[in-house]
């Protein structure tokens, strides 16, 4: 997939979060806005170019297109193909969408993505950005063609698009039993985790571990783009990062985190809750970091929402 391609149709999470070390960075966008309404007046209209595409296959399945090529597109267009069920998306839910992706003037087929698990990551969706301007309201289930006119560098190209289902922001895996001598965690009805860390709390030689809901989704791999939710206390209770604080979840990459970060999530599965004790040595050490003191222990709960694996 081109550049182009994956700039307007991959949409990583409007809060993606580049995180330098572990938990620092920049601050993630805030949360879209819009009523039902807006949605579906953001959605690009049907023309000429839609019109003359045909959509052979099932929705959720790797489709093929078919149109007398060169296609014409002189302006953003989508077409629903198939109307999904259940309630319209909204603005600011998360979801999971695959594309298989046409260039217009020859017919070439550029790439599939998504239909795989780990290929992309859920997106957020509103009325401002590329994947409401192409679903709008549209119901989990939906199956839509799109038409995109030339750039300076790109040919126009024509996609398929698939939507899947939304993605809680919060872990939605089986509660485990919780590790004894581990921080504790209490959740609110929002899904916001409060840790509390027991005062006894032993500093490990290693980054120490708790499942406390074990997912049912992707394994995480090194090297993956994760989306995750995560709150990181001091041991004296002090919060010195939150996603939840923030309002959206944060998307990154296992490499881009401090070792004992990246422990917690490496082998652990999308929909699953870890705690995670995190040495000095495993985290910034005798440097610290912002309001992170030197040779802090660190405690972290993480939500893992999603993965992309590194190689897709």
């Amino acid at each position: 997939m081109r550049s182009r391609s994956i700039a307007v149709l991959s949409l990583a999470a409007a809060a993606a979060l580049v995180l330098s070390g572990c938990a620092g960075g920049a601050e993630p966008e805030a949360s879209p806005t819009g009523t039902p309404t807006d949605m579906c007046s953001s959605v690009a209209s049907s023309g000429a170019a839609t019109d003359a595409v045909t959509v052979e296959g099932t929705t959720g399945e790797v489709s093929t297109l078919a149109f007398d090529t060169p296609l014409e597109v002189d302006e953003l267009q989508a077409r629903m193909v198939d109307e999904g069920s259940g309630d319209p998306v909204a603005a600011g839910d998360f979801v999971t969408y695959a594309l298989s992706a046409f260039n217009a003037e020859t017919g070439e087929r550029l790439d599939d993505l998504g239909y795989e698990p780990g290929e992309l990551l859920p997106v957020q969706i509103s009325p401002q950005n590329a994947l409401g301007r192409l679903f709008g309201c549209a119901k989990p289930g939906s199956r839509v063609v799109a038409a995109l006119p030339a750039s300076d560098q790109t040919a126009a190209e024509v996609y398929v698009l698939d939507l899947f289902e939304r993605v809680p922001t919060a872990a939605w895996g089986e509660p485990q039993t919780a590790v004894e001598g581990m921080p504790t965690v209490e959740i609110a009805e929002s899904g916001e985790p409060t840790l509390t860390v027991p005062a006894d709390l032993a500093t490990p030689e290693t980054t120490q571990l708790g499942v406390l809901k074990k997912g049912d989704g992707e394994t995480v791999l090194p090297g993956d783009n994760v989306l995750l939710q995560y709150t990181g206390v001091l041991t004296d209770g002090t919060v010195f990062d939150s996603s939840w604080q923030r309002g959206v979840p944060a998307s990154f990459s296992t490499t881009g985190v401090v070792t004992g970060f990246a422990a917690a999530l490496e082998g652990q599965t999308v929909g699953s809750q870890v705690v995670a004790v995190i040495p000095p040595a495993e985290g910034y050490g005798e440097a610290g970091q912002g309001s992170i003191p030197a040779n802090a222990t660190l405690v972290f709960v993480v939500d893992i929402l999603g993965t992309q694996h590194a190689t897709q």
